[in-house]
């Protein structure tokens, strides 16, 4: 099946209003008066970012979720994405039929649809890039430079999971139940991004980050563009129960270093309950600090570096 083929029958299903059917060379993104568009884009690679062996339908799910995760971190609702491919000659019909599969599924979930993309051949790893477009209020975005001192630091969901179910994939040795296996292992291969949470996020948040390279590496960059210090305090880290069971005494620096979480980190006034975990506050001064017991210790690798 040629390049047509394929988008003809895999891809143009899934095309949302403005994609014309997947048969026209530009989209049409339908504006909303009174919001701000955002765009943001990622790519994924075989034996980076997933494994040749993973499902299809999960690699499909990764690949688009991760990018809904920088739009939920701005506090925006996600609406459209392009999808650009480079397949291998190993690729068959079957493994088509499942990654547009798990698209799909992700498309009803999370309310998006397809705008269009480019589709070619490589003879090197399977490569996906995702440009995904989300809306927010006019000037409500929330960015990375918005912390202040006083503020404290939050965080949805629970962190590390994803970096003890790679470690698992990695062969790294343990004694975990079948259930906690599966249950890191999938937070590796599908990321759980709190979209739903966008709108309280740009209620409450001064600046935020969605956790892609761990969290002490992501709040780095908070502290730079906000021009103050964030104090992380290691024992509030909200770890899960199949974490602490695979990494034991080292889970919370693991955790806050390891990465792929795609939770959303922000800081916001002190005081707050909802569903996120408070894990340290922000002061006067610069970088990021990371204490356990009180006492401030050194974090030679903040998080997952790229080159």
């Amino acid at each position: 099946m040629d390049e047509f083929g394929i988008i003809a029958r895999y891809f143009a299903p899934l095309a949302g209003e403005g994609a014309f059917g997947l048969a026209d060379d530009t989209a049409l993104v339908p504006p909303r008066p009174g919001h701000d568009l955002l765009v943001t884009t990622d790519a994924v690679a075989e034996g980076t970012d997933f494994f040749a062996f993973d499902p299809a339908s999960a690699i499909a799910r990764k690949a688009l979720r991760v990018n809904l995760s920088d739009l939920a971190a701005k506090g925006a609702e996600p609406a459209y994405y392009l999808l650009n491919l480079a397949l291998p000659p190993s690729v068959t019909a079957a493994w088509l039929e499942d990654f547009a599969g798990g698209l799909a599924a992700d498309q009803r979930e999370f309310g998006v649809a397809l705008l269009g993309g480019d589709t070619s051949r490589t003879e090197g790893p399977l490569s996906i890039a995702i440009t995904a477009f989300g809306f927010v209020p006019e000037g409500r975005m929330v960015r990375r430079d918005g912390a202040r001192a006083g503020d404290d630091i939050y965080v949805t969901g629970s962190i590390g999971d994803s970096g003890g179910g790679l470690a698992i994939f990695r062969r790294e040795k343990h004694s975990l139940s079948e259930q906690d296996r599966d249950a890191l292992t999938l937070r590796y291969r599908v990321p759980q991004p709190p979209v739903g949470f966008a709108p309280r996020l740009r209620a409450i948040a001064h600046a935020a980050i969605d956790i892609s390279d761990g969290l002490v590496a992501d709040l780095g960059h908070v502290a730079a563009a906000s021009g103050v210090k964030l104090v992380i305090e290691g024992e509030a880290l909200p770890l899960s129960a199949p974490l602490k069971a695979l990494w034991g005494e080292k889970t919370i620096l693991r955790a806050a270093t390891a990465g792929d979480d795609y939770q959303i980190a922000f800081t916001a006034p002190p005081g707050l309950a909802g569903p996120f975990t408070r894990i340290g506050h922000v002061t006067a001064g610069e970088g990021v600090e990371f204490r356990l017991d009180g006492a401030a210790i050194d974090v030679p690798r903040p998080g997952y570096r790229h080159f």
